[in-house]
Order: C-alpha cells, then structure tokens, then sequence
C-alpha cells in the first residue's frame, strides 16, 4: 500500500515523520524541485559539456559579435 502525504509546513512534515516512526512504519521523503525537470536536464547537459571543455570565453573588452568569431 502506498499512502501520500503533503504536509503544508515543517511542524506538520516532523509531526507525520514522528507519528511514522513511532509505528515503526517505512517512509520515504521527497523533496520536491521548484524547477521544470526539463529545464534540470539542460542544466546538466551544459555542465557535462563544460567538463568536457566544450566552451568559450568572452573578452569583456570586445563586442559580443567580435568574441563569437
């Protein structure tokens, strides 16, 4: 069985972890990410490529158009 719980704030979530615990339930938190999961995987593609040294550095002192030649 799987029981769904949203606690609207911490005292709530601790309440809930308490409760769990004392009848030796198994639990799982998840923390939910504010941001799109798209948008997570395109983050991550461009550090890998970043490692990888698949990047360019600008010169403050150069246009944008003059830097990307």
């Amino acid at each position: 069985m799987t029981i769904i719980a949203h606690p609207k704030n911490k005292k709530q979530e601790a309440a809930i972890e308490a409760i769990l615990t004392a009848l030796d339930v198994s639990f799982q938190k998840e923390e939910e990410s504010p941001y799109n999961p798209e948008f997570v995987v395109k983050v991550k593609q461009s550090l890998a490529e970043v490692k990888k040294g698949n990047y360019i550095t600008l010169d403050p002192n150069k246009s944008i158009w003059e830097n990307i030649k």
